[in-house]
């Protein structure tokens, strides 16, 4: 037995520990908007996308919804959530590098809640959580239009008749005085 734990504690001095952190631990959005939620995870030169194992999970109100879930390297959409259908993608290129990045699209208020990811590779499990909170829209007040009721439009006639007026005026008043002149 004090063999087994030895060789754990040397195990993990040699290979180092396997550690799932998350880039913000919190966040804050609007309904209808899109976030990008991610985690990071410790990686060694052979890691391999087929030996990767990530399940990511959001709890709210004592309701665990499935956001997300890759088994060796290839993607269980079925395993989603309704509520997450057609609204979560990931970026698949980062992987390799130590990073889940999952867009969640068109924000809804019942998205609020903790985020769970648990990463398990062939040499550690480890799990890394956030949270986000999606507050509704807001109702912003429309902006003034102008006022454009027949009741105003004799003003700009009349004020259309009073520019023609004066334009006939001047060139009455120029041809007098090239007669004149002349």
């Amino acid at each position: 037995m004090i063999c087994r734990i030895l060789l754990l504690i040397s195990l993990n001095c040699v290979c180092g520990t396997f550690v799932v952190n998350v880039t913000q631990t919190s966040y804050q959005a609007e309904e209808n908007h899109n976030i990008t939620l991610e985690w990071t995870f410790t990686t060694t030169a052979d890691t391999s996308p087929d030996s990767l194992f990530v399940f990511c999970e959001m709890a709210a109100d004592d309701k665990v919804s499935v956001l997300f879930e890759l088994r060796g390297g290839v993607v269980v959409p079925e395993s989603r959530d309704q509520q997450f259908v057609g609204r979560v993608q990931w970026d698949k290129d980062v992987l390799r590098d130590g990073r889940l990045r999952l867009h969640v699209s068109r924000l809804r208020t019942e998205d609020s809640g903790r985020y769970l990811c648990d990463v398990k590779t062939n040499y550690g499990v480890d799990f890394g959580e956030c949270w986000l909170n999606v507050s509704a829209a807001r109702d912003w007040p429309k902006p003034e239009r102008p006022n454009t009721d027949t009741h105003e439009r004799p003003n700009s006639e009349r004020a259309n008749r009073v520019s023609w007026g004066m334009i006939f005026l001047y060139c009455l008043l120029g041809l007098t005085a090239a007669v004149v002149i002349v």
